[in-house]
Order: structure tokens, then sequence, then C-alpha cells
């Protein structure tokens, strides 16, 4: 197995394709990146900037590039020693048009050949539920849709189609007949009954009404293309049968402001194998499976071998041949069963590396039977970042926080409020259909006859909502310790919280735990088992909807803690919580990845160690944040009530978004090189990501416009040097304060990704200070040559005089060039001593002297090598603004222990400086010259 040294995240997009990659390989290889890690590159949606809503996963993606500058991209990386590692979405596909497969199904039904490809109630055992797929793709309800002329028959060679504006969806065989027999006196008496195209119509029309009910596959297929292929040359070659095609169009396609003209259309909508709807009827009336709540995404049945193996044929190719030398797998926890997926991918694509998205809780451990290296990292970026936040001002936040906003916030009720608010508006249908599948387990058990589909769905919300985990992994073959412990625990604070539902949580835990009567049927246990399943793939979403997508954007006591992943109610972690943790992935994961900015985060990874900063700083921020907020006052606007039902008199954006914006601001104000203008307005953008995603005045279900324009003028006046000159004057030498110290917090951020254990992945760009807010503002174009000059500097200046670089660096540290030096210097060391920084054994190093509290350091040793990294932390009462965490003056008698065994001579990596040192370190003398270290000997 090829295990990376070091992977960078590219986001394929149609502006940056397979050329625009080769064209920056060998920058990467110079950095020291070892694999190139790709966003999906399959078919995707027209115009797609993220490739997961892949189209056809066994093609390449053209928009990104020709198949020869696919090849040419490959055979670079080859040529500079550099595997690939690819991101692949098992889970979902894109609901368009331009999904082959998909349409096949709306338009031949259940005779279609892809049926079984997607997750629909269609196809879901022990149902026999046959209503039409739910198409909610519409921007306004089905009725206003279609008597504003927005939903038009059209007619093309592959047939006739029904048309949304981009979007297009065939028309069922049967539906040809009512089409073309409508009118068919006109074409008659204008051809003659004798006409040879006549008889070739009236020919169609008999092979149309008689197409044998039991001709199903391909051979349909091919006899519906050949029909079509009669129509359309009867269509191109005789101009009376064109006019009554095209009059035909138009007579149902109907007039706008005569609603009974579109009857016709109506008619023949609605006798198709799927149903037109606004968009916002999927929240509940679902019957098919999404990815989370976005409707343009249609969950995949990869859990059928012919699906995996279809969907998976060209990756197979592309490892096979060593093209592909990883592997990422996105939202492993939507699968049915993930571990039978893992299973047949690693028997599919042999000895290759292998990580998944998977979203751990602090105290949650990956399943250690899953056949796969780790994690795409969001465990790492928690610990790490939580390693920078001062524990000891929790409290102090607290009071700052809520006396802000003038409310009392408990976490943990939060969380429980916003998942059933979901619950309720996003994912109703989708409980509404495991409620159905429950009470049909239910009706058949004596102790379950008396069960309401009610109170059913009413006890499956309770256990969903306590869910702390994302999902277990129950199976047919049993259950894990921890995933039963998580259930009955789950199921005693949902009896206690809920007792009038007793008997039914009963019944479900019951059925989680896998506890069959000895009289069920095997058919019985087999609906038991899918039960379970399906109830496990929507613990997942509603995690993300409820936790990530809402709570994180409502809950804004420290902003640097709500990411991916994260738990904002832990307020920081220790050093042994970060040391254990390593330890735990060098012990059973130490080829996981270790990221700490992804095209999914929250913010940018350097904003993040800006905010941390705060943490330092409570009294001044409180401050601060007080004078912030009275300054900008008159920028509010009065409002007496809204549409989600506050009638009292408030003000906005009210005082959470308030506290909210000035965070963000600290955090993501640029060092000076970006347009004021451009910076306005990437926050304003924010804010209406943030404020409806938060569901509190505004949502994306029901936007208020009121409320959203108050907020973006808000963000205008206080940014604006004319209007705010007095804001502005009080907040600009503090954010430069928290921006100098949170470069600091970066650089330990940094070093600490690349040593620890497990392989260290960069996003692209993050070179550099990433002060990007979330997607898709961290999307922005990357500029690649400024990167490549400042690294082509960078190692000439190394070979003359290394330590005037770095005092020039530092100088004007503000450019980031001194995150590129790190990261290329960290990662020529990670190259030279692989064996070391790969397997080598995890040892937390003991601190000792005055500033104990503020350096992070352990090693790694592997045989006879011995590295050591060490961190700076909490800066801000060790140094003044402008200052740097060097030397004696700083450090005092600060020291670490060595580990035993080690020889007195050391070589600092990163400045190239060798010390001497027996069994203590002095960190001043580590720390004389740069930030961090990282030292490295040989025992004798």
């Amino acid at each position: 197995m090829r295990v990376p040294n070091a992977t960078y995240r590219i986001q394929f997009t149609p502006e940056f394709g397979f050329e625009n990659a080769q064209a920056i390989a060998s920058y990467l290889a110079d950095l020291g990146i070892s694999d190139l890690y790709a966003s999906p590159i399959f078919r995707a949606r027209s115009g797609s900037t993220h490739g997961y809503d892949v189209v056809d996963a066994a093609q390449l993606n053209p928009q990104l590039g020709s198949t020869e500058a696919f090849e040419a991209l490959v055979s670079e990386l080859q040529s500079l020693g550099m595997g690939w590692l690819q991101d692949i979405v098992p889970n979902h596909m894109a609901y368009s048009s331009e999904n082959h497969y998909l349409m096949d199904v709306l338009e031949h039904g259940p005779d279609s050949s892809y049926t079984d490809y997607f997750d629909l109630g269609w196809n879901a055992p022990f149902s026999d539920r046959q209503e039409r797929i739910l198409a909610p793709l519409l921007g306004d309800f089905y009725g206003a849709s279609l008597e504003k002329g927005d939903i038009q028959l059209q007619y093309e060679q592959n047939g006739i189609s029904i048309n949304y504006y981009s979007l297009k969806l065939p028309l069922r065989l049967e539906s040809y007949t009512k089409f073309l027999t409508y009118n068919l006196g006109k074409i008659t008496r204008t051809l003659g009954r004798n006409h040879p195209d006549f008889i070739k119509l009236l020919g169609i029309l008999y092979v149309l009404k008689n197409v044998p009910s039991e001709v199903v596959g391909k051979q349909r297929q091919d006899q519906i293309a050949f029909i079509k292929g009669l129509i359309w040359e009867l269509y191109t070659t005789n101009d009376a049968i064109h006019d009554f095609i095209e009059d035909n169009l138009k007579i149902f396609n109907g007039k706008v402001g005569d609603p009974d003209s579109f009857n016709l259309l109506d008619e023949l909508l609605r006798e198709q194998f799927y149903r037109l709807a606004f968009w916002k009827v999927g929240a509940e009336e679902m019957n098919y499976r999404r990815f989370f709540t976005v409707n343009e995404l249609i969950s995949v049945k990869v859990e059928d071998l012919r699906v995996f193996n279809n969907t998976h044929s060209l990756i197979h190719k592309l490892v096979d041949s060593g093209k592909f030398t990883g592997l990422r797998i996105d939202h492993i926890d939507g699968l049915y069963n993930p571990i039978e997926y893992l299973e047949r991918l690693r028997e599919k694509m042999g000895d290759v590396y292998i990580t998944v998205e998977k979203i751990l809780e602090l105290t949650e451990d990956l399943p250690e039977n899953w056949p796969i290296q780790g994690t795409s990292g969001y465990d790492f970026l928690n610990y790490v970042n939580g390693v920078f936040c001062q524990v000891e001002t929790e409290s102090w936040f607290n009071n700052i926080y809520q006396g802000f906003i003038g409310a009392r916030v408990d976490y943990p009720s939060l969380v429980k409020e916003k998942k059933h608010l979901i619950l309720e508006r996003n994912l109703a249908g989708d409980i509404d259909n495991l409620a159905i599948l429950l009470k049909n387990i239910s009706s058949k058990y004596r102790y379950g006859n008396d069960f309401t589909l009610n109170g059913l769905k009413r006890a499956i919300v309770e256990v969903l909502i306590l869910f702390p985990v994302y999902r277990t992994y129950i199976t047919a073959d049993g259950i894990q310790e921890s995933d039963r412990a998580c259930i009955q625990e789950v199921m005693r604070q949902a009896r206690e919280q809920t007792p009038l539902l007793q008997h039914e949580l009963t019944f479900i835990e019951k059925l989680m735990l896998l506890e069959f009567d000895e009289s069920l049927t095997q058919t019985e246990r087999e609906q038991w088992i899918y039960f379970v399943k399906r109830m496990q793939q929507y613990s997942g979403p509603l995690m993300a909807k409820g936790v990530e997508d809402t709570t994180l954007y409502v809950y804004n006591r420290l902003l640097s803690l709500n990411e991916v992943g994260g738990n904002p109610s832990h307020f920081g972690i220790s050093v042994d919580q970060f040391h254990q943790f390593n330890h735990k992935h060098q012990e059973h994961w130490p080829h996981t990845m270790n990221a700490t900015a992804t095209h999914d985060t929250k913010r940018g990874e350097d904003m993040r160690a800006r905010l941390n900063v705060l943490s330092e700083m409570a009294e001044e921020w409180e401050q601060q944040v007080n004078i912030w907020s009275h300054l900008n006052q008159q920028h509010r606007r009065d409002r007496s009530a809204n549409p989600f039902g506050i009638s009292h008199k408030f003000a906005m954006p009210d005082r959470n978004d308030e506290y909210f914006l000035y965070q963000t601001l600290v955090g993501a104000f640029p060092f000076g090189k970006e347009e004021h203008s451009s910076f306005v307005q990437r926050v304003k953008d924010y804010i209406i990501k943030a404020i409806r995603e938060a569901k509190v005045h505004t949502a994306w279900l029901r936007p208020d416009n009121e409320y959203e324009e108050a907020c973006t003028a808000f963000i205008e006046k206080v940014l604006d040097p004319a209007v705010s000159e007095q804001f502005l004057a009080a907040f600009r030498p503090f954010q430069q304060r928290i921006a100098d110290y949170g470069i600091f917090n970066s650089l330990s951020q940094t070093l600490l990704k690349a040593t620890a254990p497990g392989v260290p992945d960069f996003y692209q760009g993050t070179e550099l200070w990433e002060l990007s807010l979330v997607d898709p503002d961290n999307r922005r174009p990357v500029d690649f040559e400024q990167r490549r000059g400042y690294l082509s500097d960078i190692r000439e200046q190394i070979k003359t005089d290394i330590l005037a670089l770095i005092e020039e660096l530092l100088t004007n540290k503000t450019d980031g060039r001194v995150k590129l030096f790190l990261t290329a210097q960290v990662l020529k060391a990670r190259t030279e001593y692989l064996e070391l920084f790969q397997n080598g054994d995890y040892l937390p190093l003991k601190i000792e002297g005055t500033h104990a509290n503020h350096i992070i350091a352990f090693a790694r040793r592997q045989a006879n090598q011995t590295a050591i990294a060490i961190a700076p932390r909490f800066l801000t009462r060790l140094i003044k603004p402008q200052n740097y965490p060097l030397g004696e003056s700083v450090w005092q008698d600060t020291h670490l222990q060595l580990p035993s065994g080690t020889s007195p001579t050391w070589k600092n990596v990163l400045t190239h400086q060798t010390l001497q040192a027996t069994n203590t370190l002095s960190i001043s003398t580590a720390l004389a010259h740069f930030p961090v270290a990282l030292l490295i000997s040989s025992a004798e």
C-alpha cells in the first residue's frame, strides 16, 4: 500500500481542470506534497463547482478536460513520484436531466433497467407503495408554475420532454398516444387517409398502444428508441406532420391568463411516473432518500451488488492501473450498510489507501473492524483547534455571551430543540416513511397491535433527537457493545422524557438491539433488520442539519469551536487530552488523515486560530464588544413583528447575530491586501447564509427579506469608514492585535498537524493565510503563481542565509510567507524521515518551568531516530503585540524532559541550527530563532 506522506486537496471546477492541476503539480512536489487529493472528478451536473452532484460515476467529467488532459496530469504526477487520492461519492447522484440512469427510471417506471439504482419507495423491501416518484424541483407551487407557462412540452430528436427552465424530464411512452391523437382529424384531412406518411403515423400509434408488457429492459428501450426514430423521421420529412406536432405543442402548453388552456398539459403530467412539485413539498412528502435534505441529490442503492459494480467500474479501472493510489469515501454514514460496503470496496480495490468522511464525537471511536486507514481528519481538526482554546475562561465567556444577548443558553437543550425543528420542517416525510414501516412491523405482534402511527412517529422522533453520535452500525451479524450501550442510554433518556410512549420506545429498543422473538419467521427477521438499518441512515442527516447547519449558527459563545464534527459546549481541549488522542491514533490509526481545513469547514483554519486568541482575553473582549455594540446601535433597525411569530419589538440584527458578526469580523478581517468592497460583499453573502441556517428570523424555506436586508445594511454601515469612523477606530487596533497573536497559533497548528500521527492534509491555498468563510467562499480561486514564486524565493534564500530569511519572514509575517516556509520545511523533514513520521511511536513530553502551560511538545521515535515538535500557545500573557515568542526573555526557565536514550546533539530542521542538550532542553534554546521547533536526533 502506498501511504501518502502529505496530501493537498484540490477543488476541481470547470475553471480549474486537469490542465490547471498539471501546471501546479511541480509546485506541489516542491512544497513537499506526496499526493494530490482530488475533489470528485466524475461526470457531474453541468457547471458543478464541487463535483458531488454526480450524474455518471462511470465517466470522467468532460467539464474538467479531455481524457488526454487527465492522462497528461496522471503522467505528470507519476513523473514527480506523486500519488492520487480520489474523493468518491457512493451515496448519491444528482436529481438532474443529465442523470441518464434516473431519466430512464422516470420515463419507463418499473420497467426501467435502472429502477434498482435509486433508493425509491418503489423498490423498498416490505413496501407496496407505488405512488409517483416525487420531483420536488419547482420554484413555486405546481399550479402556479403550470399556469405561468413555466412548465412546457418540447419535442426534439430524443422525444417529447417536460421542461422547467433547465430541467428536462422525459415523457412516458403511453403519453405519446394522448399527444399524437389530439386533433388527429386535422392531419387526416390535410394528408388524406391513404397518404403513406399518415399510414406510418397510424402504424406508430398502433405500436405505441401495443408494446407488450412483458418486454422490459434493453429490449424495451430498443423498441421505444425505434418508435421515437420513426416519429422524428416523419417530423423532419413531412411538413404537414411537422406543423401538426408543433400545433399540438402550442395547444398543450396553454396560454398564460387562460387557466383552462393548461388542462391538457395538467392531465399529461398527472399520468407520468413522477410528480412535479414545489421544492418545499420535499420536506413533508418524500418517497426517495436524499443526501441530507437536498432534493436535488437522490440517494443510490449502492448496497445492490450490480449498482456497486457499475458505479465503481471506472474507479476500479483507475485504481487497478495505478492512476488512483488512494480513495476517500464521502458520507460513509449515509450508506445502508457501511461495513459491507467497505469490505466490498476493499475486496474490489485491493491494497489501496482508503479513508472515510466520518464525523466522530470527542469520545467516540472509529469502528476497529473497518478495513480502512482512518478518517478524512475532522476528529484531528477539533482536537488541535481545541488545544488553543483556554479552558479556564469558560465561565467568563458564558457570562459575556449570555450578558450580551440577554438570555441564558443551554447547549444540550438547544441541540434537542434544533433537531426537533429539522425533523418537523425538513425531514417530516422521511420520518413518516419510517413510522409506516414500523407500524407494519408492530401490527403483527400482540404487544404492538394498539400502537398508532402517530405514537410510533413521536417515539421515533424522540429517539433520533437524543442520538449523541452520527449513527450506530447494527447489522444482521450483530451489534457492537458501544452501539448497544448507546441505544440503551438513548432509550433510557427517551422513556424518562416521554413516559406516555413507554411501550412504543420499548418496542423500538427491542428492534434496535435485535432481540428477536423465537417465533419470528426469516422474513420477519429481515424486516426488523431493514427497519434498524433504515433508522440508522437518518440519525446522521439529523445530526448534520440539526447541529452543524443549525445549532452551530445559533450558539455563538466562541465561534472557533463551532466546527464540523465539533461540540462547542466543550470549551477547549487539555494538553493531556490532545496527547491521549494522538497516542490512540498512533496505536490504531497511524495513517489517518489530519486536517485543519476542508471544503466543508465553517471557517478558515487561520480564522479559527485568531478567534481562539479571544479565549485568552476575556475581560478585554467583553469591553470591546460592548463598546462596538454601543457605537453601532444607531445602525440597527427596529421591527415590531415578523413571520416567525415574534410579536415584541426588537432591533435587527438581533443581539445574537450581532455577536456572531463581531467575531466573524475579528476572525476574517484581511491583513490589508483585499479590496474593501470585496470583503464587505463576502461578509454580506456569509451573513445571509448564516442567518438562514440558524432558522431563527429567516430560513431557506421561508426567507424574511426585511430581516436579511437589515443585516446586510448593518454590515455595509459598520464597515463604511465614512459612516462608522468611531467604530473602526475602536475595532481595528484590537483586531490587529488578535490577528498578530493568531499568526503564532497558526504556525503552531501547522507544525502539530504535520508531525502528529497521521497524514497531514492541506486544503488548497492554506500554505498562506487562510481566512475564508464557509463555502462557497472557501472555494475561491487560489493564486498558485504567487505561491510558486514565494516558494522559489524561499528555497533559494534558505541556501544562503536561513536566519536572515527567517527574520525577514517574521518582519513581514502578514503576507503569509512565514507559514509557507514552515510548511515546506516540515514537509521536507517528513520526506527525509518518512518511516519516523509514518510509524514512529508517540511520546508526550513533560514540560516544566514558569511557562509550562504555554508549550505543547511530543516526540516521535522509530528505531534510533527521534523527532521532537515544540509548539507554543496562549501567548497574549507572554509577549506584547508585534513581539516574537523567542529566546530566554520570553521563556525564562521553561524546559522539557528529553526522551531517554537520545543523543545530546539535535538539529532544528526548520532553522538548520544544531543544539546540544542532555536530559532536559531549554525552550528558549529551541525557540531562539523561530516560533516553533522541530528537532531531529539519532541515538549514539
